[in-house]
């Protein structure tokens, strides 16, 4: 299906950003950039937005993973439908968050 093609074209393209921003994010966690200062107080600084860069780089690795699921759903037959009701999960609600694993209606505990 056509429409599966884009979807599939789109997440490949985001695995390609993540895989870059994934490594710039290990990098900085790494400080191989800027090695740390021999200081404590010094270290102190330059380590404060390490919180924020193991966040992001948590958030990436989840994204990743959920797109790889996705590709491995494409491959084998089963993306696109249901997994709960078995029925088909609308095109336009895939397009809009390609994760869904579940119609809206399943989704929604209906």
């Amino acid at each position: 299906m056509a429409t599966f093609q884009e979807i599939e074209i789109g997440l490949r393209e985001r695995l390609a950003q993540l895989e870059q921003r994934v490594g710039s994010v290990e990098d900085g966690l790494r400080h191989t950039h800027e090695p740390l200062e021999a200081d404590f107080a010094e270290q102190a600084v330059s380590t404060e937005n390490d919180d924020v860069l193991q966040a992001l780089d948590s958030a990436m690795r989840k994204e990743y993973a959920e797109i790889l699921a996705v590709l491995q759903r494409m491959q084998m037959g089963s993306y696109g439908f249901c997994s709960t009701c078995g029925d088909e999960v609308p095109v336009k609600r895939l397009r809009a968050l390609p994760f869904a694993r579940e119609c809206v209606a399943c989704a929604s505990g209906a």
